[in-house]
């Protein structure tokens, strides 16, 4: 069992860089993204960790179907086909498909998650 529960104190996190090591798109910034998986790798199937990213926007094209839940922060992610934003605090929840060119928006200082992350076919 991997809790990640939203009065816990998360784990340190390690830095990953910049939204362009994770194969984003700075569009305001610097942003400064970090993560630690504690299931898989992003070479196998199925992952699944903490991400944090610091304030700003960056434009992401998914490369695995995501299911995450905000832990701390808030950010308001936008899909550029439709233009529909929605924005996210503790608690809350979302499943993005692999693909999907997104916005994100981060409001807060940091916004941290818990994902659960799968490339395999639907």
């Amino acid at each position: 069992m991997l809790p990640a529960l939203l009065n816990q104190t998360a784990p340190e996190l390690q830095p990953w860089g910049t939204p362009e090591d994770i194969g984003a798109e700075t569009l305001e910034g610097p942003i400064a993204v970090a993560g630690l998986l504690v299931l898989g790798t992003p070479e196998t199937a199925i992952s699944a960790g903490y991400y944090s990213a610091t304030r700003g926007r960056y434009r992401v094209v998914y490369p695995f179907h995501e299911h995450a839940t905000v832990l701390e922060g808030r950010v308001t992610i936008t899909a550029t086909a439709t233009g529909r934003s929605v924005t996210y605090g503790p608690g809350d929840s979302w499943v993005i498909t692999r693909g999907e060119e997104l916005i994100w928006s981060i409001e807060t200082d940091i916004v941290r998650k818990f994902y659960f992350a799968t490339t395999g076919d639907l």
